[in-house]
């Protein structure tokens, strides 16, 4: 049956799994990060998916792959985000270590996505 929505790609399934943890993460966070830590990580953790949607959803193949590279700085800005509530130590290092592994894998997830939509070296652009 193949790919019919945004939702089937396991990429997106991983994003959200990743926004989830990240939300139960920051929860812990001091109150005082209400406004800059916290919000922060959040958008970003959100903006993996929401990219990843919002690129499927496009009419061109450049906007998809515009929008997957917008999604995998989501990822990485998460993560460093993530380093500095570890040195703060707002996190603790397990929960750390699960987030880390979700970013690592989209990451490589995304990667592949960006190659499979990448124009073929004789002109043609493979089908997403």
């Amino acid at each position: 049956m193949g790919i019919q929505s945004y939702r089937d790609l396991r990429v997106w399934q991983s994003a959200m799994d990743l926004a989830s943890e990240v939300y139960r993460v920051s929860a812990n966070f001091p109150s005082g990060e209400r406004f800059g830590l916290t919000s922060q990580i959040r958008r970003a953790a959100v903006a993996v998916a929401s990219n990843i949607a919002e690129g499927h959803g496009r009419s061109h193949r450049g906007e998809y792959l515009h929008h997957i590279s917008i999604a995998r700085g989501s990822v990485i800005e998460v993560e460093v985000q993530l380093l500095l509530a570890e040195r703060l130590a707002y996190v603790d290092t397990t929960a750390l270590a699960t987030a880390r592994t979700h970013c690592d894998a989209i990451c490589r997830m995304l990667t592949q996505l960006k190659r499979a939509l990448a124009p073929s070296p004789k002109g043609r652009a493979p089908e997403p």
